[in-house]
């Protein structure tokens, strides 16, 4: 139904991409235009407009923005960017430039990748960052330096994509739940790093996050909580922000929105990544929970926080996506 529907505004396509070509070095014309539409159909406008006429989108962006046209910044030529790619091609250039950050990888990043995306996915963001890079994420992921507890879960949920078994089993979730216990605030001392890895390792994101409610329904709290309770050091502060982004999705990425909208931590790129990202999947439920949280909405919030300006605009376009 999508392919005849698509198929049957081509014209469509044909006639705004006639219109952006006419209005080249306004890009805000470019702008308005991608923001109203879905993903896949800017990937078709971008199709089209390479058909016809030889050139590419992303890259007419980028050269404007690299010469600092007017009418394009920087930072809303690559969000623009991100919005017109596969998510597979996004997602490996996330990747690249998490692992490529200056002062220190963006390990929040790569998180969201391993834990929000189906193996099936995953697998093709490893074809495209072979493609692209010539290198294996993987093995990058292993070669970073400094070494960080991140690196050692990370390449864990990697595993786990490639190894896991599909099913959700509520009786191995519950063995898995009483080992975490057993090792971790049932023992006395720091969490076994060995047996979350290896659990990591061998189970899916939704056996996972069956396993973390098996853990809270035996043992009436959050696993978070048994981390937080335990000698925590720098492994358990990253298992905790894992183990956060499994089990409730919505309310880990408000929290990253509001730290990134205003300004209070390092990660300039998540409120692109982030918007970009989860626009077409739980933006409702994101811009419920923020309200929820927060007390004011989302939109609200960019428009505060955020000089006006075509980036604010293309924010506030995915702010007001449904799902």
């Amino acid at each position: 139904m999508a392919t005849k529907i698509l198929a049957s505004s081509s014209h469509s396509f044909e006639n705004e991409c006639k219109e952006i070509h006419e209005s080249r070095g306004r890009w805000n014309h470019l702008i308005q235009t991608l923001v109203t539409r879905t993903q896949l159909e800017c990937r078709r406008i971008r199709e089209t407009y390479k058909d016809m006429y030889g050139e590419d989108l992303i890259t007419l962006l980028q050269k404007s923005s690299l010469r600092n046209q007017p009418g394009v910044s920087p930072k809303t030529c690559a969000a623009l960017s991100l919005w017109m790619l596969h998510p597979h091609e996004r997602d490996a250039i996330v990747a690249r430039e998490a692992l490529l950050q200056d002062n220190d990888t963006n390990h929040q990043a790569l998180v969201e990748i391993f834990v929000g995306r189906k193996s099936s996915h995953i697998a093709l963001i490893k074809q495209a960052y072979l493609s692209k890079y010539k290198t294996q994420l993987d093995q990058d992921i292993i070669n970073i330096e400094p070494p960080h507890p991140y690196q050692k879960i990370l390449v864990a949920l990697s595993t786990s994509h490639k190894a896991h078994q599909a099913d959700v089993n509520q009786h191995t979730a519950k063995c898995d739940a009483r080992r975490l216990y057993e090792t971790g605030e049932g023992s006395p001392g720091a969490i076994d790093e060995g047996t979350v890895l290896e659990i990591f390792t061998k189970r899916s994101i939704p056996h996972l996050k069956l396993t973390f409610s098996c853990y809270k329904h035996i043992y009436g709290h959050d696993y978070t909580k048994s981390i937080t309770d335990v000698n925590s050091g720098e492994f358990e502060d990253a298992l905790k922000k894992v183990v956060k982004c499994i089990c409730n999705p919505p309310n880990y990425y408000v929290k990253i929105l509001f730290a990134s909208i205003k300004g209070m931590t390092a990660d300039r790129g998540a409120i692109t990544r982030v918007m970009v990202s989860r626009s077409e999947t739980e933006m409702d439920e994101i811009q419920r929970v923020f309200k929820e949280k927060y007390g004011i909405e989302l939109r609200e919030t960019i428009c505060n926080s955020i000089p006006s300006g075509d980036y604010r605009d293309f924010l506030l376009a995915l702010a007001n996506k449904t799902v």
